[in-house]
């Protein structure tokens, strides 16, 4: 991977840290209670312990991806090799997709809607990860 990135994929590396840090937002207000936690995970939280568990993994998995994204668009220096970032890359390209099912099968309408979203964030990390540069 190069420094010097073309536009295109400077713009999906935003795109995505945006999408990343309004996904925060949202997990942080379940984590506050401030949205209910049954309007998350399919509907499928029985309780306040197993939010707490499911929402600080959601929260570290994205920390993690907003590193990876760092790296990736030369916002940050490598701290992990470039290989790796484009290995996470793809991993979450896979994620995102798998997400985007479980959104549709999702009890709560609410969580359907974030079918788009994901499936969105899965093509701008499949490109990343495609990318050759």
């Amino acid at each position: 991977m190069n420094v010097n990135m073309d536009k295109k994929s400077k713009s999906r590396v935003i795109q995505l840290l945006i999408a990343l840090i309004l996904i925060m937002v949202f997990h942080g207000s379940i984590l506050f209670g401030l949205i209910p936690f049954e309007y998350t995970w399919g509907g499928r939280l029985k309780s306040i312990e197993e939010m707490y568990v499911f929402e600080s993994v959601s929260i570290a998995v994205n920390l993690y991806l907003g590193l990876i994204l760092l790296i990736r668009g030369a916002y940050a220096k490598p701290i992990i090799s470039l290989k790796f970032v484009k290995v996470s890359l793809w991993i979450f390209a896979g994620l995102f997709l798998l997400n985007t099912f479980g959104n549709v099968l999702a009890e709560t309408w609410q969580e359907q809607l974030f079918a788009g979203v994901t499936l969105w964030m899965s093509f701008l990390t499949w490109r990343l990860a495609a990318k050759q540069d």
